[in-house]
């Protein structure tokens, strides 16, 4: 199954969004910017509770895992926009930072979650 890599990331995080979604959470926002930091995926619990996501997305797993691809400088720039963010909305519940390592099987996706995966 061929995919161009912008086609695999969008299903990929199309994907992730509606695996959040079963889990009860609210996608708050898709392709969050701020300045050179973007966020794939920002999902909320009600009030208590928003969440970063990194998706990372591959069509088979013969470069490595996916979740080892979120470099220091990106988990900074992640950190950056979700300050931002948390700033933007006067936020006063938790936040987390998960990871969503999507590998593409013939069947759909294998979604690998990561819960707190950084900071």
């Amino acid at each position: 199954m061929a995919h161009l890599p912008h086609e695999l990331g969008r299903a990929g995080e199309a994907a992730a969004a509606d695996f959040l979604t079963a889990l009860g959470f609210e996608i708050f926002a898709r392709g969050y910017r701020h300045g050179r930091a973007e966020v794939d995926l920002v999902a909320r619990r009600g009030q208590e509770l928003l969440v970063f996501v990194e998706v990372k997305t591959r069509s088979g797993g013969q470069f490595g895992p996916p979740e080892t691809f979120v470099s220091a400088r990106k988990k900074e720039l992640f950190r950056l926009a979700a300050t931002h963010l948390q700033e933007t909305l006067d936020w006063r519940g938790d936040i987390r930072f998960d990871i969503l390592a999507l590998t593409m099987l013939s069947q759909g996706f294998r979604i690998e979650h990561f819960e707190d995966a950084f900071y």
